[in-house]
């Protein structure tokens, strides 16, 4: 299910996929949880920015020759790293250093991005006096640990900005998945941007499509098959369509063949959680956590009969010698029968034998059908959701290469664990992580011959 900006809280139809310390030194955080309205049913998920040293030494010297004089603020743009769980945020500035109540200037709520834009003209010079604080929040608003350390307005912030910033976190994947999610932290106030797709040639960069989008994100519908490298930019857009600010910076990707180990899948695949997180970075993509580079070919809100219509056209051009294979949510929550199911999992099967692929399945994770009703106002799945869901399992647990990723994330009553899941279909940064783990060991013990050949990207760390 695609967690669009607008259509993330209904999350309706599709399965997109969908408590720590905000990771950073300085930052241990509270706030409210890629699907959840109550905070914004939206995505986003902003690229990380390094926060300012401890050493106090030169740190004011720094800050004065980077940013602009104070009375020049007029909006702020804050960053801060994604927490695990957060499916919202809150800011606030502070009239200076001292955190009271009495000395707050600006308190934003309902923040679904791990960054937010904020207008400080009616402050004029003071603004460059002020400091600010963020928060993590889950779904019912409640705290994930504390504020961070109320910091120089000036830190970890870009001074009037001009164009939208870029939040997908492709340059930390091991490759580019085929179905990029474009994410970034608007300007204050926009509502609609228009996104560019260009690949770059020796002759000039060409353009590939222009999207037009919502507030935060934007579902890439064209898979990258194509070898090359990539760049989009973002930016906003009035009601005519009309620009309304600068073009962001280039976020590059580029796409690599062929592809040793690649994932054919749903959302759980293409990534994204906590109901306002979209694919697109680290987080919630179950393939950051494998001690191996897997390929990202998920694409949120696919049936099991999608995976095999796309399959030669999505898996082919990278030739892989393993292709894990993980369906069957959209269907048992549908009304695609269990046998429906194992038939279109054999296909795949069969098309692997026949291109000379390895097939590796995984077991369908549960769902919790009392959240997905109550938090994402996804439709009930049928009363036997379950009988079907055992039937795939028990037939993928019977194939030569298999991985049981679904057992530990069942609660008692064989739903999701509440606690690994916001919107009850999607698994969450510890479901996430648990599948990412196991299908590394898995690919490790057995494929070994592969595996010993392959350099992996440093596995991203939260809450340390």
């Amino acid at each position: 299910m695609k967690l669009t900006i607008k259509k993330k809280w209904l999350l309706a139809g599709s399965l997109c996929l969908a408590a720590g310390l905000l990771a950073g030194t300085e930052m241990a955080a509270a706030a409210t949880s890629s699907t959840p309205r109550t905070v914004r049913a939206a995505q986003n998920t902003s690229r990380v920015i390094a926060l300012p040293g401890d050493a106090k030494a030169g740190k004011a010297v720094r800050a004065a020759a980077s940013q602009p004089a104070a009375a020049s603020i007029q909006h702020v743009r804050l960053i801060w790293k994604e927490q695990p769980s957060a499916v919202q945020y809150q800011v606030v500035i502070l009239r200076s250093e001292q955190d009271d109540p009495s000395n707050i200037a600006v308190t934003k709520e309902q923040i679904f991005t791990n960054g937010v834009d904020i207008d400080l003209r009616r402050f004029g010079s003071e603004a460059g006096k002020f400091y600010w604080k963020v928060c993590a929040l889950d779904y019912n608003g409640k705290a994930i640990g504390h504020f961070s350390k109320p910091r120089p307005i000036t830190e970890g912030s870009e001074i009037n900005p001009k164009a939208p910033k870029p939040t997908t976190q492709f340059d930390g994947m091991d490759y580019a998945p085929v179905y990029p999610v474009y994410s970034w932290v608007p300007l204050a106030g926009a509502k609609q941007h228009e996104v560019s797709v260009y690949r770059v040639a020796s002759w000039g960069n060409s353009l590939v499509h222009t999207l037009s989008a919502g507030e935060y994100d934007v579902y890439e519908e064209g898979g990258f098959t194509t070898p090359g490298r990539y760049f989009w930019q973002v930016r906003s857009v009035d009601g005519a369509g009309n620009p309304a600010s600068e073009w962001s910076e280039k976020v590059f990707f580029e796409v690599k063949g062929p592809t040793p180990i690649a994932a054919l899948g749903d959302s759980i695949t293409h990534g994204g959680g906590a109901m306002s997180v979209p694919p697109g970075y680290l987080l919630y993509d179950w393939e950051s956590y494998a001690s191996v580079p897997v390929k990202n070919i998920g694409y949120s809100g696919n049936t099991t009969a999608d995976m095999v219509e796309r399959f030669e056209r999505d898996i082919l051009p990278f030739s892989p010698r393993v292709l894990i294979i993980m369906g069957g949510v959209n269907d048992f929550r549908g009304t695609v029968n269990g046998w429906t199911t194992v038939q279109n999992l054999q296909l795949m099967r069969d098309k692997c034998d026949a291109y000379g692929i390895i097939p590796v399945f995984l077991t369908a994770t549960p769902i919790n059908p009392s959240l997905m009703v109550k938090r994402a106002h996804i439709e009930a799945p049928p009363a036997d959701w379950q009988v079907h869901m055992q039937y795939i399992n028990d037939w993928v647990m019977q194939q030569r290469y298999c991985i049981d990723v679904s057992t530990m994330l069942a609660d008692s009553n064989g739903w999701l664990r509440a606690n690994y899941t916001t919107d009850g279909l999607h698994p969450d940064y510890y479901g996430k992580k648990y599948i990412g783990e196991r299908v590394g060991e898995y690919l490790d013990a057995h494929f070994a011959w592969i595996t010993k050949k392959l350099t992996k990207k440093p596995i991203p760390q939260y809450g340390k």
